[in-house]
């Protein structure tokens, strides 16, 4: 749900996806591509939309062949593997052209690549802190700035971040966990027949990939179907004023800090009820999302040994009743 909320309206910010080891997690992730609607894009390097002149690069902006030439092409879902060097990130000068031609021209790196799609770090809480610093203001600003070896490009750089890891190795910094819309907790299945059925479908994987993988076209274009008629009624979706009440009495019980806890938890209900087919935004679509949407804002509480997500349920379940 959370995925496909935030694929529904990506100014949700993002999805953080914690838990056990083994539960599939970057498995759910990089299954995203495969249900995602295709987008019109240039045929620039960083697959500018041809419908947001003031969003795109320099090419397209100056009438270069990227602004008259769109074709459909997937959503990208790129992984940042934690190796990864800054100038693997941001991108550099292309060497093998400056050394062979004498010129500057500029590689693009994995935040090009991510342009206007999504942009996943499994393990995201042992990346290191310079790296954090740089996702956070290239994602906050929509623009990635490259100045060094005589270069200096600006392009755009607008993606979705997922990420996910073991909070068992290691906890997220506060600043990078704030620019996060959703978390999800993820726990290991219990129930007999859940685990029977995980372990049956991963080796149906491993003995016929090709086979298995076609099984799953129809569901998997069902939901391709649905994210595209969310994403057209996303914004006739009206949200009252008695909601938007809710939404912030339901921040000030749990204390809060700032207002990106309501307004991410207006966008997500907002894009749950384009989903759903509703027409408003009801209390139903906020107490659903409240722990995906506040439980990762919560400042700790030594006199509760309740789990956030566990105090933004019983939180919920006041308001219903003080209601």
């Amino acid at each position: 749900m959370a995925l496909t909320i935030a694929a529904v309206d990506p100014t949700v910010g993002g999805v953080l996806v914690f838990g056990d080891r083994g539960t599939g997690k970057s498995t759910a992730v990089r299954a995203l591509a495969a249900v995602l609607p295709p987008m019109q894009a240039s045929d620039c390097a960083y697959r500018c939309d041809p419908a947001r002149s003031t969003e795109a690069c320099e090419t397209c902006r100056d009438g270069g062949t990227g602004q008259t030439k769109a074709t459909p092409v997937p959503v990208p879902v790129v992984d940042l593997p934690l190796g990864a060097t800054e100038d693997r990130i941001v991108g550099a000068l292309d060497l093998e052209r400056a050394l062979t031609a004498g010129e500057k021209r500029f590689e693009p790196g994995l935040l090009a690549r991510a342009n206007r799609g999504f942009l996943y770090i499994d393990e995201i809480n042992l990346l290191e802190d310079h790296l954090v610093d740089l996702l956070l203001d290239v994602a906050a600003s929509g623009e990635n700035v490259v100045e060094r070896e005589g270069l200096s490009v600006r392009h755009p750089a607008r993606f979705v971040l997922i990420g996910s890891g073991n909070p068992e190795e290691g906890e997220l910094r506060p600043q990078l966990l704030d620019r996060f819309g959703l978390s999800v907790e993820v726990t290991t299945p219990t129930d007999l027949a859940t685990r029977i059925e995980v372990v049956k479908r991963r080796d149906a994987f491993e003995r016929d990939p090709e086979g298995f993988a076609a099984g799953y076209d129809a569901a998997n274009a069902a939901v391709r179907g649905t994210i595209m008629a969310g994403r057209q009624r996303l914004r006739s979706i009206a949200v009252p004023d008695a909601t938007l009440e809710k939404a912030a009495q339901l921040s000030l019980r749990l204390g809060t800090d700032g207002l990106r806890g309501e307004l991410t938890l207006m966008r997500a209900a907002r894009a749950l009820a384009a989903l759903e087919g509703d027409a408003v935004v009801e209390w139903t679509h906020l107490a659903r999302l409240a722990p995906l949407a506040l439980s990762h804002r919560l400042r700790r509480d030594p006199l509760d040994e309740a789990g956030s997500a566990a105090r933004v349920e019983r939180a919920v379940g006041e308001l219903e009743a003080a209601a």
